[in-house]
């Protein structure tokens, strides 16, 4: 069997992979290169989730590439628009032209003596089985099963009379107008779609366990306006960029070292926010601190304002039990439902599950270190994307995709055909990859590769280091080996 070889294959067409096929053809215009997308359409998480109200919980001006800066009023933006936003970026560059589309990769094989992978793809909508060849393979899958939303196990689901839906595979005959909606869960999932739900719904009502730490946030920034009034228009942008960026981590870094500044900011804005009297300890103040897991993102206080509407309603209460009509709760109360959405959250699964060999041997990733948040440990030619927790996952892909262009143009140069990362260090210490309280993060830690404590093993959540590490710093270093077995 003839194979199709490719200098670099890069698997998936969603905000990470179209932004690193730009890096490619970009930085590296002489590579041959391909896009394999498993689903029908480009767009990833942006095609995927259909939900009433889906929207961007970071703000567009770092979510949208750096490349092709995003121009609209919003900064924070409708799922639709995202998509449309993708679309215009991949065609505007001819990168549409480059995805094979119902290409769903199950293997990966690398052979050190050829220096080169070799591909196992299966078409989704023939069932044909094929294989291609590249020397350079790139992961641009996200960190969640597409197939399947995470549910835990309730009791008494086979009573209920109405419908149960999870977010992720939002039915499209759904109408929810005038329907008493119960949302379990209080994750970003959850606090987006009460306040879409509550526009036609009779009632919505958010069940959660403990309380998710919830902030405000304009969906309009004015200072990006004001400076596209002032500047040309790629100065603003990147002004605005970095504004924002700056902003996000001065937050953060606050949260984690003066946690009680933070909480005290976040509860004055919830009592301007919910009606007096409001039981806000029970309802609004977690267990956790701020950034301990994503801070929840309320544009425009939307949520808030369906609660001051008496359109929506927050209870705090463990489920006990499905009934015919709704739910019963531990404390003896019941919700009365007509529809009750799961939004419990995401299954992780990591390289979109694609089980990868090293001359014949399979990786476990779970047993390797990340090399700059970005390759693996014994793992040749490889690389993936991987966002920020506390920041825009299109700033860290951004910086993945030019470094991996610079690392191919340092091999080219010096005709090496290999390179894999290699730790020498047995005294280092391991650490979970994630420092993240998120549920699915800590359902999936073991199946994760760990970090080190220093670097160049060491992932930082600090988009400016990184910087510093992947666009300016050298691609060489005393863990980088790289070599050129005979073509």
């Amino acid at each position: 069997m003839t194979r199709e070889h490719l200098d670099v294959l890069i698997i998936g067409a969603g905000l990470s992979g179209i932004g690193a096929a730009y890096h490619l053809q970009h930085g590296c215009p002489g590579k041959r290169f391909a896009l394999l997308e498993g689903r029908a359409d480009l767009g990833g998480t942006w095609d995927l989730f259909r939900y009433p109200g889906v929207r961007s919980d970071s703000d567009m001006h770092t979510l949208g590439y750096s490349f092709r800066p995003w121009t609209e009023a919003r900064a924070i933006a409708d799922g639709p628009s995202i998509l449309r936003y993708l679309r215009d970026t991949a065609a505007e560059y001819g990168i549409d032209r480059k995805i094979r589309f119902h290409h769903r990769v199950v293997a990966a094989r690398y052979s050190s003596p050829d220096a080169r992978w070799t591909v196992d793809v299966v078409r989704s909508d023939t069932g044909e089985e094929l294989q291609l060849t590249c020397d350079f393979l790139l992961g641009c899958t996200g960190y969640y099963r597409y197939d399947e939303g995470y549910t835990p196990r309730f009791a008494g689901t086979e009573r209920f009379e109405g419908r149960i839906v999870h977010p992720q595979h939002w039915p499209a005959d759904l109408d929810h107008a005038g329907k008493r909606v119960v949302v379990i869960g209080s994750g970003a999932t959850a606090v987006t779609l009460v306040p879409a739900l509550a526009e036609t719904a009779e009632h919505v009502t958010m069940l959660q366990r403990s309380p998710t730490w919830i902030s405000s946030l304009p969906t309009h920034d004015r200072i990006a306006g004001s400076l596209r009034r002032w500047l040309p228009e790629s100065a603003a942008a990147a002004a605005v960029r970095w504004k924002n960026i700056l902003f996000q981590l001065g937050i953060y870094q606050t949260s984690r070292r003066r946690p009680e500044v933070i909480k005290r900011l976040l509860r004055r804005a919830l009592e301007r926010q919910l009606p007096a009297g409001y039981d806000i300890d029970r309802h609004f103040t977690p267990r956790y601190d701020p950034w301990d897991q994503r801070l929840c993102l309320a544009p425009d206080g939307d949520f808030f304002k369906a609660i001051r509407r008496g359109r929506a309603s927050v209870v705090t209460d463990e489920l006990e039990t499905f009934t015919e009509h709704g739910l019963r709760l531990k404390s003896g109360a019941e919700l009365a439902a007509d529809i009750i959405v799961t939004a419990t959250g995401l299954n992780l699964l990591l390289f979109g599950g694609i089980r990868m060999f090293v001359d014949g041997e399979e990786v476990q990733v779970s047993a390797r270190k990340a090399y700059k948040g970005l390759m693996l440990e014994g793992v040749p030619n490889f690389a993936f994307a991987i966002g920020y927790t506390n920041a825009s996952w299109t700033l860290k892909a951004d910086l993945t995709g030019e470094y991996v262009c610079r690392l191919l143009k340092h091999m080219d140069a010096r005709g090496h055909r290999q390179c894999v990362p290699i730790n020498d260090d047995a005294t280092m210490s391991e650490r979970p990859l994630l420092d993240f309280g998120a549920g699915y993060v800590l359902r999936s830690l073991a199946m994760l590769p760990k970090q080190g404590e220093r670097a160049p093993w060491r992932l930082r959540m600090n988009y400016p280091t990184d910087l510093l590490a992947l666009r300016l710093g050298p691609v060489t270093d005393k863990a980088m080996r790289f070599s050129s077995p005979p073509a």
